[in-house]
Order: C-alpha cells, then structure tokens, then sequence
C-alpha cells in the first residue's frame, strides 16, 4: 500500500488552534486533513494491530470483558474468509465490519496499558436498580473505589479524592465545565464505560485520580430506537428516547430526556419531603460518523443539557449574629421564616467534538477538536439571607473551552509499539458577583442596619498544553513494560510545568493470574472554573469580611508521586477476584469545598497531602446469574492551608498549619455489592444492590466522622411476548429499600455548607418500547 503524505507545520498548526480560540468551534479537523489523499494498492492489509498490554478488564459484574473491538475482530475474519475455488479479489468491507475495525484500532491508540480498569456496559446497567434512568454518578458508585457524596460537594470521590476526574467520549477529553448539582451525561448513551485509576499510562494527564471513558452506542450496531416513560415518589417524570441507524456510509445515534421532581438535590432534613427543591433538567445527544474509506473516518459528538433547581429550605434556622452575640437586624424585617427561603441555581452545559481517524500500515492516529460552553448562575433570597447569614450573594459563573487532541500509535517492531500525542486547551473564565452585606465595626459587630450591594467581576484565562511519548515493550508473550513520560505545561493566573515519568508493567503468571504495577507523576493545575480570586479588601468593616485573615494566596497546580500494583485471579471459569493498592504523596494537595451560601465550589492547596488505600474486587458469573462486591479502604490527610486562607476561620488555619488533618471527603470504608438473573424464558430479571459507606469527615477541622449507612435497592424488569408487545418491556424499582434515614453531610467540616440526607424510600416504574 502506498504512503499517505501529510505535511503539518509547527505555525500551521499554531494558526488554525489560535482561530479555533479566537472564533468558535471552527472545523479544524477538516482544515487538517484537506491534504490527506491516500492512495491504494491492489493489495488490502489488515490494519488491526495486537496491543499485549490491552488485557482483559475486569467489569462491575464479573464479566470478563474483552479489549473493545474483539467481537468485531471475529466478524471481520469470518467476513475475510476466503472461498474454495474461487479467485481473490479485492475486498470491499462492509460498513459494519469497518466501524468495527476501526473502534479496535481507536482501542489500540489509547489503550490502558497496565493501569487498573473497571468496565460496566449497557447490558449491566439495565440490570441494577433504575436501569439507564439512574444517573451516570449512581452507576459509577457500584465501582470500586468510588463513594458517595451530596450534589454540592461533587456527588461521587475517586480514591478518596475531590474532584480531579477526568471524563472521555469515545477516547477524546471531555474539557472541563462548571457542572454544578447535576451530571450532563445520560445513562443511555453508554454501549460501554470504563473507570481508569492507578498509575496511568503517558497520555492521560491533568486530572488523573480516575478517567471516565465513556464510549457510546453506535448506529451501526445499535440500529433502531426507544421510546420510555419512567416515574414514582418525589413527583418524579422522566420521558427520554434513543434512536440509532445507518445509512450507507453514515452512523448515527440520537438520546434525549427530561426530568421534573421534587428532590432536585439532596435534602437537608430527614424528613421524607424536601421543602422547595424542585427541579427540571433537559439532555440531549448526539453522535455522527462518516466512513470516509476502509481505514478512516470522521465523527461528529454534541450534547447539551439545561437544569434548573430550587435550593431546599431548612425550618426552624434561628437568625444571624455579629461577633458580639447580637442578632442581625435588617431596617423593617422583624422576623423571616427560613422555610420560605427563595435560592435558586440555574446550570447549562453543552459541548461539540469533531474527530478524525485513520488507520493505515502499522500507524493509528486521532486528531479531534473540541468546544465547551458551560455556565452556572445562583440566585439568593436576598431578604432572607441577609437575615440568617448577614451577606446575600448573587454569583454567575461561565467558562468557555477550546482545545485539540492529537493522539497516534506505530507499531515498531512485534515487541515495541510506540505512542505519542498532543494535546492544548485555552479556558477564558468570567465571574460577576452582587452582594448585599451590613456595615460593621473593625470588630466585625454590624453598625448599619440597611444593607448595600458591592459588585465585583472578573475574567481569566487559562492555557493547557500536554505532550507524551510512550513505548509499549512486550519483553515476552506473558511480560510487557511501558514506560515514557508527559511533559504539562500550565499558564493562568500562574504559570507552571512539569516533566513526568510514567512507567508500568503487567505479568501474566498464567492463563489466569495477572499481576502490574506501575508509578506515575502527576501534574494537576487548579480548575479554572473552581478558582474564585475576589477583591477581598472592598468587604472590609462589612459582613462580608473574612473572618480571620485577608491572605489569599493563589491557587497552584498539585505535583504528586503515585504508586500502584495490583493482582487479578479466577478462580475458577464464573468466579474471580482482584486486589489493588496505592499510594500518593503530594505537594499542594488540591481540595474544593463551599464557603458562604452559594452552592457552588471554590478551590484551595493544601501544603502537604497523603492518600493510600486498598480495594478488593469479586464476581460470580454464571448462565442468567451476575453477582458482584467491591470494597474499598481508604485514608486520605492535608497539612496547612496554602492559598485562599482567608476562606477559614482563624482557629482552623492555626489547627490545620501543625496538624495532619484528614480530607473533608475521607471515607474510611466504602463497598458496593449486587446481583441479578435472567429467566430467558419469561424474560424476567431480578436484581438487587446494595451502596455502603462508613461516613464522611465533620466537625472542627474535619476530625470527627459521621455515621456509617448502607442502601438496599430492588427491582425486576420485565419482558412481554403477547400481542404484538415483543418489543414491550417494564421495569418497577424500590429505591432505600428499608428507608434508611442517612447523612451524607451536616453542615460541619472543612468547605461544607449545609446538611444534606440522602433520598428516603421511592417507589419507581417504568415502560419502555423499542422499535
């Protein structure tokens, strides 16, 4: 086969990445590959190439799940296989067997590569409690090393830490948004997710305590669609679609939902009706791929979601004091009932990616450019605020994204596979503040009883360049090394970079024992959209002040060392296990937490961080039955506040300067356990779950826990064969099964805001029909 001839400078590319930024989502893949006419001999090679470090997974049910690509490796070799008698000619593949081919190779450009791996699919995701109508950060909890948390606090923790996840559609980075109280990713959507944690191989970089790759369903094997209707307890409504086909070289697949209920996020009582939380959230979906030839092709991903929610009241909040011990008085409010509260936040996010992929010899490669838009607007009651907290903040928040991603893969030789990449994202954050706030004394006791506003805006951007290089070497058939490195390069409100070696490695004992390893240093700059640099010197002798301390020192990136080794057996054909461990060491331990009444995180360093932990993994598979347990331990300690300090109390930043204190999210013990069977004769499936957690942090400087819990789920779905209905199928849910009353948050801690309880007992339904 001829060579394709593509001819890029170093100012091209900088040209076209700099009108990207400058003008939008600007079809840069297309201005790339203009110049890519690749010619074709007589002869066809296969472009599949075999990646010995791209293992089996290990999957949330015990599954084993093969490297993505395998099944439609198969079809493409029976598709090939010639007939007796007959003359070869030229073969001309379908359009099936070559998406097929082609999301293997795209496999092979990004593989995991040593790092540890959970996967969960489309199929495992319909048998657990809610099916695809849960939430996406609900189906991640049944993954090790993933616990719960409130919607303000960031819903899930990987590894014991905050935030720092990074979220992939279909291989490309996802860039970050301001995602508020809700998710912007639909169940659905998913044909397969992966869950990457441990030592992680050259080309993940900047968040890297777990990747959420999510690779979506596809027309080309998804064909068809779905129409649902799901609800229950909470005033919950939730109608949504799939559709997905091809049309000759063109695959196409299209989800949206929409969601109404009145438990928008979690409830700060234990009562089981929350006070003013209702909610209306709106996704879509969308994905395009055109076959171009046999080894390329282009997509097309967008999505959008819009959500709306009401911040639920607490009863009974006594009113606000100054230092002194008097009580806040507003000129012509005696009194104001905190269950009649007015907050409201307003979310939307939307992203678009185009991608480019060819195949051809023994070079893979993915060029893609991506736009993001994400904002987040918090409206306060300003009268009742006032009243409780002696400050009411109007904050909105945008962030708008644009960057590319260049990712490749050679085949050296049969024992080293090279990979290399790039990749740059430019952020430009904007803030507007409004906040009313009382006079006061230098003492901080209120000397003015009619509130005045003080208006604050600003604006940032933020540059993020990452380049890797990578060498997959398979010493023998059963031992393969990786190793190479990143270098970060970081400019905003400061500039840094790091060079970071990556190195791991994976051991097949036998055919049923695997062992890997690997260490790995971490480069991770703030998130824009979480730093919040106020003009703290105008809320001076107000109630706005801080109350210790006016430092604010900035916000920088963390640089950690991690390691991670780990073993998978099985036991016998349906049963096996897996154990992993690791440990980190950082410098400017990044952490987020809420301070004042906006929902909405900012983020902070501390000095010095340490988090280590463990997880064990089971699964049982065997005919309809699917059976599994994960459970993690987890310690995860900061020492002395370094940025931002004028967020905390005096008392704390003394504490925290001499001690280690654990990590507000610090969960000691969390698990996660389920099962389910298909009866294939009555299309009937059972199933159950169950979630665990031993408490997160509260307290003076997060040094007490709160109690443990663990939720029981069940549910059945159920298939219909009579009267035409074959494509019917119902599904009925309970949800906290034993009602359980739990609280994930009580207001006290570092960065914590207000209690939060987790949903009492629901009763859900639901039918679907596919066609």
């Amino acid at each position: 086969m001829s060579g394709t001839k593509l001819i890029l400078t170093g100012s091209s590319i900088f040209k076209i990445i700099s009108q990207a930024q400058q003008n939008g989502f600007i079809l840069l893949v297309i201005a790339l590959c203009m110049g890519l006419q690749p010619v074709y001999g007589a002869d066809q090679q296969d472009t599949t190439h075999e990646s010995s470090a791209t293992h089996a997974t290990q999957n949330v049910t015990g599954q084993e799940t093969p490297p993505p690509g395998q099944e439609s490796q198969a079809a493409v070799q029976e598709f090939n296989k010639p007939i007796l008698g007959q003359a070869m000619a030229p073969t001309k593949l379908n359009e099936v067997v070559v998406t097929g081919k082609l999301n293997e190779a795209q496999t092979h450009i990004s593989p995991s590569l040593g790092a540890t791996v959970y996967s969960v699919n489309s199929s495992q995701i319909l048998s657990a409690s809610q099916g695809d109508n849960a939430p996406l950060n609900h189906v991640l909890l049944r993954l090790p090393g993933v616990s719960q948390d409130s919607a303000v606090s960031g819903q899930i923790h990987v590894r014991d830490e905050h935030a720092n996840v990074q979220y992939r559609i279909n291989d490309v980075l996802i860039p970050e948004g301001i995602t508020g109280f809700s998710t912007e990713f639909d169940s659905r959507l998913i044909d397969r997710m992966d869950l990457i944690t441990g030592a992680l191989p050259a080309q993940y970089g900047f968040r890297t305590a777990g990747i959420v790759d999510i690779h979506t369903k596809d027309g080309a094997f998804s064909e068809g669609g779905e129409a649902s209707m799901y609800g229950g307890s909470y005033d919950t409504v939730r109608p949504s679609f799939e559709y997905g086909g091809h049309e000759g070289k063109l695959n196409y697949f299209f989800s949206g939902s929409y969601l109404q209920n009145s438990l928008g996020i979690e409830n700060p009582t234990p009562s089981p009706e929350a006070i003013h939380d209702d909610s209306n959230q709106y996704r879509g979906f969308g994905y395009l791929s055109y076959l171009i030839d046999d080894s390329s092709r282009v997509s097309l991903i967008m999505s959008g979601a819009y959500n709306h929610f009401e911040i639920p009241n607490n009863p009974g909040q006594m009113e606000g004091s100054d230092p002194a011990g008097n009580t806040l008085v507003i000129n012509g409010v005696p009194s104001f009932d905190s269950s009649k509260l007015d907050e409201r936040q307003n979310e939307q996010n939307y992203y678009a990616i185009l991608a480019y992929q060819k195949s051809f010899d023994d070079f893979d490669f993915q060029i893609s450019e991506f736009s993001r838009y994400s904002n987040v607007e918090f409206t306060p009651d300003v009268t009742g605020d006032l009243f409780f907290n002696g400050v009411a903040g109007r904050t909105h928040r945008s962030l708008i994204s644009n960057g590319a991603q260049f990712d490749s893969s050679y085949k050296l030789t049969d024992s080293h596979t090279l990979r290399g990449g790039i990749m740059v994202v430019a952020e430009n954050s904007h803030e507007r503040d409004s906040t009313s706030v009382f006079q006061t004394d230098a003492a901080g006791n209120q000397t003015g009883f009619d509130p005045f506003t003080i208006e604050d805006a600003s604006s940032h951007w933020a540059y993020f360049y990452g380049f890797y290089l990578q060498d997959e070497w398979k010493i023998t058939d059963a031992w393969t090394v990786n190793f190479g490195g990143r270098i970060d390069i970081y400019k905003g409100i400061v500039s840094q970079s790091q060079i970071s070696p990556r190195i791991n490695s994976t051991y097949e004992i036998d055919k049923d024992t695997i062992v890997h390893g690997g260490y790995a240093r971490y480069f991770t700059p703030p998130p824009l959209e979480n730093i919040s640099p106020q003009s703290v010197n105008q809320f001076a002798n107000t109630t706005g002040a801080p109350a210790s301390t006016f430092q604010d020192d900035p916000v920088v990136a963390e640089r950690a060392h991690y390691f991670d080794a780990g073993i998978t057996h099985k036991f016998l054909p349906e049963f096996q296990m897996g154990f992993d461990g690791f440990y980190k060491r950082a410098h400017n331990q990044l952490d987020d937490g809420q301070f004042g009444a906006a929902p909405i995180l900012t983020a902070f360093n501390y000095r010095y961080g340490e988090i280590y932990g463990t997880e064990v993994t089971a699964n049982y598979t065997k005919g309809g039955l699917e059976t599994y347990a994960n459970f993690s331990w987890d310690h995860a300690t900061g020492r002395d506040i370094s940025s931002a300090q004028f967020r905390f109390a005096q008392d704390e930043l003394d504490f925290i300067h001499k001690h280690d204190i654990f990590l507000d999210h610090d969960q000691r013990l969390t698990g996660s356990f389920g099962a389910s069977y298909f009866v294939t004769e009555t299309e009937t499936r059972p199933y159950a779950n169950v979630i665990y957690g031993s408490g997160l942090r509260k307290g003076f400087a997060n040094t007490q826990h709160l109690p443990g819990y663990n939720t029981v789920n069940i549910g059945f779905e159920q298939g219909f064969k009579f009267a035409g209905l074959e494509q019917l199928k119902a599904r009925f849910d309970i949800i906290n099964l034993f009602d359980q009353v739990y609280e994930l948050r009580d207001g006290s801690g570092i960065g914590v805001g207000a209690p939060q309880f987790g949903a009492r007992r629901g009763f859900y339904g639901g039918v679907s029909y596919s066609f």
